[in-house]
């Protein structure tokens, strides 16, 4: 291979790498984070048109037009998933039942292609012995799993003791539950109708 074909190639890899990092950059931190679909697909998309870059396949502009537009669709589905108008819905997907009251939900399970054995690994690495103990488990849209305990079965809290942390605690929610809005095990949360 000819040498000045090689840096060519090296300067576009370079040059690339300095685009694509600003590019990141400039999406937020969520694109790097765990992917949802939509995530993966943009990260799927511009490994593509790097990779046809570099090579010298397509030109930089051509590449650069690419790249812009796929980023657009990316910082666009953030923001309509932000102002949560049901886009998101279709666009992320919705939180999956898989455990309610301490029973396995068939229905989650088989939506998420998760057989029993499966659902109670995902307990255990929550530390949970015993599925009677999940108030509520979902896969969420990153597709992590995600468990609330049921009341009697939550870890004791320094506040439970009372003293300080409970005086703080108090001080802090006004000794109220949360409102329905903030409670992250409301079917709006979960995305179900209500």
């Amino acid at each position: 291979m000819d040498p000045q074909e090689l840096l060519a190639t090296a300067l576009r890899a370079l040059g690339l790498f300095a685009f694509m990092l600003a590019v990141i950059r400039v999406l937020g931190k969520r694109t790097v984070g765990n992917f949802t679909a939509f995530d993966l697909l943009v990260a799927l998309m511009l490994g593509e048109v790097v990779d046809e870059i570099i090579y010298g396949d397509v030109t930089l502009l051509q590449g650069a037009v690419a790249i812009l537009v796929i980023a657009g669709a990316q910082y666009a589905n953030s923001w309509l998933s932000y102002w949560d108008h049901g886009l998101d819905r279709v666009l992320e997907g919705q939180p999956t039942v898989l455990v309610k009251r301490g029973e396995l939900q068939p229905d989650g399970m088989r939506k998420e292609r998760m057989n029993e054995k499966d659902v109670l690994g995902e307990l255990r690495l929550h530390g949970i012995d015993d599925v009677r103990e999940v108030k509520l488990a979902v896969v969420e849209n990153l597709g992590e799993v995600s468990v609330l305990h049921e009341d009697w079965a939550k870890p004791l809290r320094r506040a439970d003791l009372g003293g300080e942390a409970a005086r703080e605690m108090e001080e802090a929610t006004g000794g109220r539950e949360p409102s329905p809005e903030r409670r992250t095990d409301s079917p709006r949360a979960l995305g179900e109708e209500v």
